[in-house]
């Protein structure tokens, strides 16, 4: 079992956990996940990005949003509990290659929400190449940021912060400053992660200019091996699964519509699920 050494919450329904987990730690690269399962019994398998790791210590860090019932267990637990499966690191790597081949380019990372901390290890992974890295993040309010230090230390004064109600950096969506830097041509590559109503706006945004968008798709997901066929997804009219072929896909050949709508297909089982969760907890 893979025991959890810290835990802490980043905002209201946001945590962030430090997993004991060597050999993933060891082998993880940009842009892969793992799959938790809390309980051996009747526990669910999640699929989580890996927004951090730790050679050394052999763990690794992850960044959640308690959504349905899993998370919500998941944010109950505390350091020193353990996990009862961690696998991983699955999907396929990030091409860190972009737009302009091995040639280090000027590249754009956006995030929404908590779409940020698997963003960091691949902004991270292309500064270090040498490439010139933007970071725009947005966020309802300026509460909700996470790991800002963390892309600000990558970023420096190209880190550009979006709200809803512009109590931190500019007042807007994110889609704005992207349009502007490719107005102004400062773009080779995009690489979107965070919701994704944003990341079709994303998109839509990048394709009248010909530049390069990669987005990470977070769809349903249940063995994380394309045996259960769950994260299907169209790309380029052909049938890919997110968690073997992807989890990232070129911007502009998503089929977004299809895409919300199979996944808005089980919010009404998930809401009544995390209200079980919610009701068989209260008091502890």
């Amino acid at each position: 079992m893979n025991t959890i050494i810290s835990k802490r919450q980043l905002s209201d329904n946001v945590f962030q956990m430090e997993l004991e987990a060597p050999l993933i730690a060891n082998e993880r690269k940009p842009g892969q996940f793992i799959i938790l399962m809390i309980d051996e019994k009747l526990g669910e398998r999640i699929p989580l990005t890996i927004a951090d790791a730790d050679k050394e210590k052999g763990t690794i860090t992850i960044i959640f949003q308690t959504v349905g019932a899993t998370t919500l267990k998941l944010a109950k637990m505390n350091a020193g509990d353990k996990l009862a499966a961690l696998l991983g690191p699955l999907g396929r790597p990030t091409d860190l290659r972009g737009a302009n081949g091995t040639k280090p380019g000027r590249v754009v990372c956006v995030g929404g929400g908590i779409g940020v901390a698997p963003m960091h290890p691949i902004a991270q992974a292309l500064k270090a190449l040498g490439n010139e890295v933007t970071i725009i993040m947005g966020a309802r309010n300026k509460d909700l940021f996470v790991m800002e230090e963390e892309m600000r230390k990558i970023a420096g004064d190209k880190l550009i912060l979006m709200t809803d109600d512009g109590s931190s950096g500019r007042k807007g969506l994110v889609t704005e400053p992207l349009k502007e830097l490719c107005e102004a041509g400062a773009v080779d590559e995009v690489i979107a992660i965070g919701p994704p109503i944003m990341m079709k706006f994303c998109a839509l945004t990048t394709k009248p200019y010909n530049v390069k968008t990669v987005v990470s798709l977070n769809t349903i997901m249940i063995d994380g091996t394309g045996m259960c066929g769950g994260c299907r997804v169209a790309v380029g009219g052909e049938t890919k699964f997110a968690c073997v072929d992807g989890p990232e896909f070129d911007a502009h050949q998503v089929d977004w519509d299809l895409m919300l709508k199979r996944m808005g297909a089980f919010k009404p089982l998930e809401a009544k699920a995390r209200e079980h969760v919610c009701n068989l907890t209260k008091g502890i």
